[in-house]
């Protein structure tokens, strides 16, 4: 079982691949932590590539992320899609909670870097407007590829809410060790 979970900024990628993975007991790939130095500096492509390669080289693993850079090292690898699709307001009002916590607990975040008040409201790398400017485009990003001959292999799973993931989670729990 390989699988990926997408959706846009704030659509709880990293909790439902934290909580799947965990289920299955099989190793969670985060991708931000593979793509981030410290003071937020990118990871140039090809090292990126390269960790995301050497991360997923087992049969079992939950990616989560978006990164379409590593696309074609994960993707055709994956035997289920997770798209977490969940509604405009409902993403966004979980990326302000998120971001909020994390600037006033100053939360430590991928290669030691933290969030701040200033760059989540007051500057164009806002996590917010990001949050905001990708979900459109996320959507009609993730139904065209869904539909593409190259990905046919894919079990989809659409989660459009809360319930939804946890069905999702429970379905798994039912299965049992044969899920995995």
């Amino acid at each position: 079982m390989r699988i990926i979970i997408v959706g846009t900024s704030g659509s709880g990628k990293s909790t439902l691949a934290e909580a799947l993975a965990s289920e299955l007991a099989i190793p969670r790939i985060e991708l931000d932590a593979l793509h981030w130095l410290p003071n937020w500096v990118e990871r140039d492509d090809e090292g990126f590539r390269r960790l995301v390669a050497e991360a997923t080289v087992g049969e079992r693993w939950v990616v989560d992320g978006n990164y379409s850079v590593v696309r074609d090292i994960l993707w055709p690898r994956a035997t289920d899609i997770v798209w977490l699709n969940m509604g405009r307001m409902t993403v966004f009002s979980r990326v302000l909670k998120r971001t909020l916590r994390r600037c006033f607990m100053r939360e430590k975040l991928w290669a030691g870097n933290t969030e701040s008040l200033r760059k989540a409201f007051f500057s164009r790398d806002s996590i917010l407007l990001w949050s905001l400017t990708t979900y459109g485009k996320n959507v009609a990003k993730y139904t065209r590829l869904r539909q593409e001959p190259a990905f046919a292999h894919l079990r989809w799973h659409e989660v459009r809410s809360a319930r939804d993931a946890q069905r999702l989670l429970q379905s798994v729990r039912l299965a049992g060790p044969s899920a995995s």
